[in-house]
């Protein structure tokens, strides 16, 4: 597969956790909404979780085989970027996606609901072929 993961051309900066800009790790490459989008209301959950858990300054979102459909999706908060990484700023949140799942996850929208029935946070992947009825599994 040679798809092309979608990055940004200018210099690779991010917003560190008191606001600064930080130059980020060597390896890790700064990304574009167009690899992965958060809605307002998942950026505004995700930015009030990554504040009450204290276990990192970034999402992670990440692919790993198995669910209903063969493929799942994984949110972590993470304390800082690995070797290897794509980090997207939406919605206010600095996003982590490693390059395996870039490829699973291009153009993927996550909103999030509070609703009492079906409510919580909702992937929308352009790349699914299939995906099981409670939406955290898919297949491609």
């Amino acid at each position: 597969m040679s798809e092309s993961i979608p990055t940004a051309s200018a210099p690779v900066t991010t917003a560190n956790a008191v606001g600064g800009a930080a130059a980020l790790p060597e390896g890790v490459r700064e990304g574009n909404e167009n690899l992965v989008q958060l809605s307002p209301a998942a950026g505004a959950k995700i930015a009030a979780l990554l504040a009450r858990e204290g276990q990192g300054d970034f999402l992670r979102v990440a692919i790993s085989g198995g669910g209903c459909n063969g493929l799942s999706y994984k949110l972590k908060f993470a304390p800082a970027p690995k070797r290897g990484d794509i980090v997207v700023r939406t919605a206010g949140v600095p996003v982590l996606v490693d390059s395996k799942s870039a490829l699973y996850l291009k153009g993927t929208h996550l909103d999030y609901s509070n609703a009492m029935v079906a409510g919580g946070f909702k992937f929308s992947n352009p790349n699914a072929k299939a995906s099981c009825s409670c939406g955290e599994s898919f297949s491609v």
